[in-house]
This record gives C-alpha cells, structure tokens and sequence, in this order.
C-alpha cells in the first residue's frame, strides 16, 4: 500500500484488482480459511464463482470479504477500496450524500450504510489505558446539536453530551454521555485512564474529588469562567481537548449538519480515528481502516 492515496490506482477502479489487492493484503502468507483456519484450501473457478474459494477440510466457501464489514455486500469491492480512502483522507469527515454522488452508489441508503461499516473498521480493538506514569491527559466536555436561533419555527434540537480524554502528544477517547455528573465522569475517566497519569480539567464542579480519590491529588484545573486558559507556564490547560472539539464540530457543521443520538458513537469513533492517526499519511491511514475491517460484521439489524 502506498503511503499517499491515489485515486487513479487501478485497484479503485478494476474488481479483478481490487480483489487481488484485498486477498494480498489479507494474506500476504497465503490465503486461509475464516472458519477453521485452514490453509488446505483451493481457488474456484467460473463466472459466478470468481473470487471464491473452498476449504477442503471444512467444505466451506469464503471469500476475501468473508467475516469483514464488506461482506455480504452488493456494493462492488473496488468501490468499498475508494469510499475507505475518501473518508481516511477527508481529515473533517465526508457526508453520505456526497460520497453517493463521487462514487455513483444507487441509494442514499447504500452510501450511508457503506460511511457506518468503515466507521466500524476504524473502531479500536481496545479502549486504553490512557496516559501512564509522568504522562498527562486532558478531560473535557462539550455539547453536539443544532441552536434554536437558526430554526424559525421547530424547537431546538436535543443537545447530545460528548466527553473527550486526550493524552497529550497521544491518543483520543470520546464518549457520547447521558449526563455529566459526577458519577459518569468518574467511569468513564477511571475505565480509560491510567490513574498515575495527571488529570488536567476545567472547574466544571463534578470533577471535584476524581482527582483526590483516584489520582492520589493529580489534578489540575483551569478556571474558563475567570478567562484562564493556562497557569504553570502553560503546563496547566485543557486546550488540546478543546481542540479536538474544534475538529469535531467542523465535521458536523461542515460535512453532516446533524448527527443523531443513535449514531453519534460511530461518528467519534471516525473523528478519534482521525486523530490517533494524524501522524500518518492518508494511504497509510486508509491502509489501517481496511485492516480493521477484519473479524467485524455490521448489519442493518442486529442478529437475533
């Protein structure tokens, strides 16, 4: 895989490449069985058994998008290659509608669906452990959701409540929220940072004793309300979290306009993607998401 994206690679535009390209990628030592491991397996032959392979130990048939987000999809391969580029290389996000439009998908359904199953590739294996002994990580909290001044005649939308940890020089977390009392800032801070970090917070009362009881006194505020932003020669502040809602914000307000509650998790697990990897170049983070998207299924409906 190159380390830039280019976008006349015949693999974005050839199904017989764009498969050559998966299977190489998925197993550079050989093709095996994603149901019993196997590698006594053999390639069928035919047009309506191309890229299809069977195990002759198990008797099952499998292709490279077997027991991945791409498979069982009518969408052609080379197209699911382009839609992860785009979206690896769009540092603020690319909407369904477009990405419908670019790669001439039949459905507005198909392209959002498509968005959500990438956004499931980007999706972490493991959630932390955050920042560590000498290290320090920012906690931060912010709302998501449309103003009442911009809507003449309907509510104001529901406001959904997002919390971002960030190890500066380091990882993001961001968690959708129900509320921000104390008790579920203490989860979810305690469930993904390391507790010999030192925590950096702004005033916001219920932080009050998280830092005492959990990170023996290792815990530093700035005071927004009083236009304090850095104290300690800067090393006290929370700006990198707040940047991360800087970036956060621009993809809603420039590439999605709305996010439902229901979905909002997957869109930060795209924005904290992007983040955790902005030290790579777009081919090399595109490169990572297709990884991800071994061993994950995302259906319409959840599997009863």
């Amino acid at each position: 895989m190159a380390t830039d994206v280019d976008l006349t690679n015949p693999i974005f535009h050839s199904e017989e490449q764009a498969t050559a390209h998966m299977e190489a990628d998925r197993w550079p030592d050989g093709v095996t069985c994603p149901f019993c491991g196997s590698v006594n397996v053999r390639r069928m032959g035919g047009k309506t058994q191309a890229g299809m392979f069977l195990c002759n130990d198990c008797r099952d048939k499998f292709t490279v998008r077997t027991g991945t987000v791409f498979e069982r999809s009518h969408i052609p391969l080379h197209k699911w290659l382009l839609a992860t580029h785009i979206m690896a290389a769009s540092k603020k996000s690319v909407s369904a509608l477009q990405l419908q439009r670019m790669l001439g998908l039949g459905s507005y359904r198909s392209a959002w669906f498509m968005c959500h199953r990438i956004r499931e590739a980007m999706k972490p294996a493991k959630i932390g452990p955050l920042g560590g002994a000498g290290r320090t990580v920012e906690s931060d909290e912010t709302v998501i959701g449309g103003k009442a001044k911009n809507r003449a005649y309907k509510k104001e939308p529901k406001k959904q409540t997002v919390v971002t940890l960030v190890e500066r020089d380091g990882k993001s977390h961001s968690f959708h929220v129900a509320n921000i009392k104390a008790k579920t800032l203490r989860e979810t801070i305690t469930r993904v940072v390391d507790r010999q970090s030192h925590l950096m917070t702004d005033e916001f009362p219920a932080y009050w004793g998280i830092g005492e009881k959990h990170f023996e006194g290792r815990h530093s505020t700035v005071n927004h309300s009083a236009n304090e932003y850095a104290r300690l020669g800067g090393f006290v502040h929370i700006n990198t979290a707040e940047s991360r809602f800087g970036l956060m914000k621009r993809a809603v307000f420039g590439a999605h306009h709305s996010v439902s509650e229901a979905h909002l998790p997957r869109y930060l697990i795209e924005w904290d993607f992007k983040w955790n990897t902005r030290k790579m170049k777009d081919g090399e983070r595109a490169a990572l998401a297709l990884k991800g998207a071994e061993g994950k299924r995302l259906t319409y409906r959840p599997a009863h």
